[in-house]
């Protein structure tokens, strides 16, 4: 996205980022985050106003993980209109449930420099030390565990596949195979980029 003078919005690190700043906003985001609530539609939208009003129109946008739900999809409608902008592509990843548990549960990284490994696909040159730094310390998250993934998956199904319907009558959905390889997947999703438009974009 870089390259492309694109900014990539993902809701959790917005949330991350708005937390730590302590703004009014972001005092909010840590009031609901520690009552262990969701954050409610309307505080998310709130911050995606705030950050597209950082931009300039010329400058793209992708929207990670955004929006899930039919109410999120009205939303971002609004606020790309009050900000003069288009919703070019909605792009979906199509996952096979089960090898999408094993990639997730089996992904950890270095604690010092944060390389990404796997314990199957792509573990290090020398067991237990890292290829980049040497370090022997390794973390994973918390919620990279089955339970989780599956949970994850139900809710997508609940939530998110139905509104997919609506953008497919505007016929902004590309489907993108999300078990590919890494480089495979980002090369698929570059050149539906590459056919949008310049200007005023944005990408779900």
């Amino acid at each position: 996205q870089a390259e492309r003078g694109m900014v990539q919005l993902s809701t959790g690190d917005m949330l991350r980022e708005a937390r730590k700043a302590q703004t009014p906003l972001g005092q909010q985001v840590a009031a609901v985050m520690d009552s262990g609530a969701l954050v409610s539609d309307e505080i998310v939208s709130a911050l995606i106003d705030e950050k597209l009003s950082t931009l300039v129109p010329a400058q793209g946008v992708i929207f990670d993980g955004y929006p899930r739900t039919a109410a999120q999809a009205a939303s971002l409608d609004d606020l790309l209109g009050q900000h003069h902008r288009t919703l070019d592509y909605v792009i979906e990843l199509v996952v096979d449930e089960d090898a999408l548990v094993e990639r997730i549960v089996g992904r950890y990284s270095c604690a010092k420099c944060g390389t990404n490994y796997h314990d199957h696909f792509n573990m290090p040159k020398v067991a237990g030390v890292c290829d980049v730094c040497g370090s022997t310390e390794f973390k994973r998250r918390a919620d990279d565990n089955a339970d989780t993934v599956r949970t994850r998956m139900a809710e997508y199904r609940a939530k998110t596949s139905p509104i997919l319907p609506i953008y497919e009558a505007r016929g902004l959905v590309r489907h993108v195979d999300g078990m590919a390889a890494i480089d495979a997947v980002s090369g698929a999703i570059d050149r539906i980029l590459d056919i949008g438009p310049n200007e005023g974009r944005a990408s779900g």
